[in-house]
């Protein structure tokens, strides 16, 4: 009696401290290139937790030569099709759907978008501001820092959208934010700096690993998840690959070999699609199959 009561309480406490959450999480980036690309157009597979990510919400001006608006963020994605109502009828079909907008990205009208703060404080009161009305017209549940280019210093940065973060998740404005940081010199200080101030506020990490080379091998990508692991330590740290013509890992090359080598380490949190824009002319193949891996037990 006395060796069951305590197979039972070391099975307990395996279950509740050692063993680790199996993540399930799915995210894919909609909306960029204007492509009419609707939600419902992405094949969701219910055992999975689904995020699609607007792209983007940015804080320029919508002009032939945009301005930097120090944090008064306008929706730039393709309203047409990814609408509040489009929003709401696709949570509606699909219970495991959220949806989050990310901010900034690469460039806007042909012109790079840049990180340009007049101060931390006029900054992050406009940022509130434009935010919350954005989340609350869309109905969105999360938010992901996008920035690429940066006209202010890591340290800026980080007290920036730390406390920008810090707001939304306070208020409960959105339950669930990330970063998308990627292999770059200034890129990486910038977001190391917020995550060493503030990465208990950040759910994920969606690095961008089809930023690094195109002749990229199973066994670099693993090395490269694993440096990546190090550096926002902690962290869920999200697997990508892209559908259009940028490098990294692809699927025909061995992506999906990488993340079977993950799962069973118990260390694939989660994967993520750059983007629904360029996937639609290939019927969303790599988007069902991603979704397959991450719903199969192991």
């Amino acid at each position: 009696m006395a060796s069951s009561t305590l197979l039972v309480s070391l099975f307990i406490f395996q279950v509740l401290f050692v063993t680790p959450a199996y993540s399930k999480l799915f995210r894919e980036y909609i909306g960029a290139d204007d492509k009419n690309v609707s939600f419902s157009d992405v094949p969701i597979n219910p055992n999975v937790d689904f995020h699609f990510i607007l792209s983007f919400a940015i804080d320029y001006t919508n002009t032939s030569s945009p301005s930097p608006t120090n944090g008064e963020f306008i929706a730039y994605w393709d309203k047409q099709n990814l609408n509040p109502s489009r929003i709401s009828s696709i949570k509606a079909d699909h219970p495991n759907v959220k949806v989050a907008m990310s901010l900034a990205g690469d460039s806007v009208n042909d012109h790079f978008v840049y990180f340009s703060p007049a101060s931390i404080n006029s900054w992050v009161s406009n940022a509130i501001s434009s935010i919350t009305q954005i989340v609350r017209e869309y109905n969105l549940d999360g938010i992901d820092i996008d920035y690429e280019h940066f006209n202010a210093d890591p340290d800026t940065f980080a007290e920036c959208i730390g406390h920008l973060l810090f707001y939304l998740k306070e208020e409960k404005i959105v339950s669930f934010t990330s970063i998308a940081p990627f292999e770059d010199a200034s890129v990486q200080q910038h977001y190391l700096a917020l995550w060493s101030k503030y990465g208990h506020l950040i759910d994920y990490v969606n690095f961008q690993f089809y930023a690094y080379d195109k002749r990229t091998t199973v066994a670099q990508f693993l090395q490269y998840f694993e440096t990546q692991s190090a550096n926002y330590k902690g962290g869920k740290i999200l697997v990508s690959f892209s559908t259009d013509e940028s490098g990294g890992l692809k699927p025909k090359d061995g992506f999906f070999d990488a993340c079977s080598v993950l799962k069973s380490q118990d260390k694939l949190h989660g994967i993520f699609i750059w983007s629904a824009d360029d996937s639609k002319k290939a019927g969303f193949l790599y988007e069902k199959q991603s979704q397959d891996v991450l719903a199969c037990k192991k």
